[in-house]
């Protein structure tokens, strides 16, 4: 798959446009429709990976969620956090479940019928889905200062299929963010992107990574002092060690003192609900997180 979209459009954080929808699709997806049953590519698929909204490419359904229930269409007993809206139809009989991030219609959530041990099925229409195989699914951990911040602009790129905020690189067992705060358990506030490696490269989050935060300060970032507010990369193999070595010597024939470390990726702990998506949940941006373009 190429990208469709340059450098200027990935990195300066605007929200792109809704796919395109073809006949059969809006109908489902806008109008509330409903295909017809056995007639969807997913309905039996059994790939490993990961289902996100045909409209807006959010994140819905973990493979691993997904069962046969010969009902004829996909079934899921689990959604992945925060990823479905749930709304009474207007007879107060069925619930429909909508993509929490646009609104698209997926089908719709039932109980009682003992197919798994959740008890639940989510009935959700193939065509209000695309899948992204586990094959081209990588994970990354970057800590660049407050976690909220970080975590905003990564997740405006295309390609990045979801974000998770939390702490990493530390000592303490599932660290809370009140002890991380003391700068006494070693973790780094970080965020965890997960994405499509077809659409957007380590090598271009990296460069977002160095252009959205002050690479230089030394355990601060900003009026945020600390430990935990370290400029740290976090790798999973030498290609990435390689690729972030790489840009580090670029930057510091740019004259810049890097301060950003390079440690293999350690376990990642997610921090708290409220933490997550904190600026999108308020209407707000980062204050200290803005873009400054330094490579070509």
């Amino acid at each position: 798959m190429l990208i469709c979209i340059t450098f200027v459009e990935i990195y300066s954080g605007v929200q792109m446009d809704y796919n395109k929808l073809n006949s059969k699709e809006k109908n489902i997806i806008l109008e509330k429709g409903t295909e017809p049953a056995f007639s969807g590519k997913f309905n039996t698929f059994n790939k490993r990976g990961i289902y996100t909204c045909k409209r807006c490419d959010a994140p819905l359904y973990n493979s691993d969620d997904k069962f046969v229930s010969s009902c004829g269409w996909p079934s899921f007993d689990d959604e992945i956090a925060d990823a479905i809206k749930k709304t009474i139809d207007a007879d107060g009989v069925r619930t429909e479940i909508t993509c929490a991030n646009c609104g698209a219609h997926l089908g719709h959530i039932f109980t009682g019928e003992h197919y798994t041990a959740k008890n639940i099925r989510h009935c959700v229409n193939s065509l209000s889905m695309n899948f992204i195989p586990n094959e081209i699914i990588d994970t990354v951990i970057f800590a660049g200062g407050c976690f909220w911040g970080t975590e905003y602009k990564f997740s405006k790129v295309n390609g990045v299929i979801f974000t998770e905020v939390g702490y990493t690189g530390g000592d303490k067992e599932n660290p809370n963010y009140i002890e991380v705060s003391t700068s006494r358990t070693g973790h780094a506030e970080c965020v965890q992107v997960t994405y499509n490696s077809s659409v957007v490269s380590f090598e271009e989050l990296a460069k977002l990574f160095f252009e959205t935060h002050d690479f230089t300060q030394i355990d601060r970032q900003g009026p945020d002092i600390g430990n935990q507010y370290r400029s740290e990369i976090f790798v999973n193999n030498n290609t990435e060690r390689e690729i972030a070595e790489k840009l580090i010597n670029i930057l510091e024939q740019k004259n810049y003192k890097v301060a950003t470390q390079i440690s293999k990726t350690e376990r990642f702990w997610k921090a708290e609900k409220y933490h997550q998506k904190y600026f999108d949940n308020r209407g707000e941006t980062p204050t200290f997180h803005s873009y400054k373009k330094i490579f070509k």
